[in-house]
């Protein structure tokens, strides 16, 4: 009661309103709520499962890198795409610090998405187009067209 309890006291003519404090006993770690702890034990079972879907999955990586045939061209595409990774946060810090641009970028993007929404998701035979555009190109992706 006496830490919600209002001090009265007189600072430079002004009354207080903080809380008083309550000197006579510091806050302790062992009057804290202790929370219970959950314990997990792994069975040896799972552990078993776990290295052998391991090994499963090294070797499935493993057939499928040998079955590649231009491996030079899997290491370039995939070098390019770290390279771009890399990069991508060095031109978009670039972009930022240039005052004006960042805020036409997003005046740009607002636009093109306004006028994405009109285009495709207005109105119910432009959503069936959209739809229609999605599926050939999972088509292209997958091959299978």
């Amino acid at each position: 009661m006496a830490a919600t309890a209002y001090s009265t006291a007189r600072l430079g003519g002004a009354p207080s309103l903080l809380p008083r404090r309550n000197t006579s006993s510091p806050l302790r770690l062992q009057d804290a709520p202790r929370l219970s702890l959950l314990r997990v034990k792994a069975s040896s079972d799972d552990n078993d499962t776990s290295v052998a879907s391991g090994d499963e999955l090294i070797d499935d990586l493993k057939a499928k890198w040998d079955a590649v045939e231009n491996k030079s061209t899997v290491l370039t595409y995939a070098g390019g795409a770290v390279v771009a990774l890399w990069l991508t946060p060095v031109i978009v810090g670039a972009i930022n610090s240039v005052p004006l641009l960042p805020k036409i970028m997003e005046l740009v993007g607002l636009g093109y998405t306004g006028w994405f929404v009109y285009r495709y998701l207005l109105f119910k035979e432009s959503r069936k187009e959209l739809a229609d555009d999605i599926e050939s190109l999972k088509k292209k992706i997958a091959g299978t067209e």
